[in-house]
């Protein structure tokens, strides 16, 4: 099997639940819908944003949004 490699670089830095919901395509809503059963491993934002951490484990739980591979 192909491995995909992805077609934009994403940078690992803090973001915030907006643009993470973007990055994933979604609304804010129903991202924190996602992250919900997860909020223990993630852990509590301190501020407006997620720390580089954390956003780690968002993409490892959830996985590298699709819209950085080509199909």
């Amino acid at each position: 099997m192909e491995k995909m490699e992805p077609s934009v670089r994403l940078h690992i830095k803090p973001y915030s639940k907006k643009e993470l919901a973007a990055i994933y395509g979604m609304s804010p809503k129903c991202f924190s819908t996602w992250l919900k059963p997860f909020e223990q491993a993630i852990g509590e934002k301190r501020g407006k944003f997620y720390n580089v951490h954390q956003v780690n484990i968002i993409f490892d739980k959830l996985g590298i949004p699709y819209l950085l591979f080509e199909p």
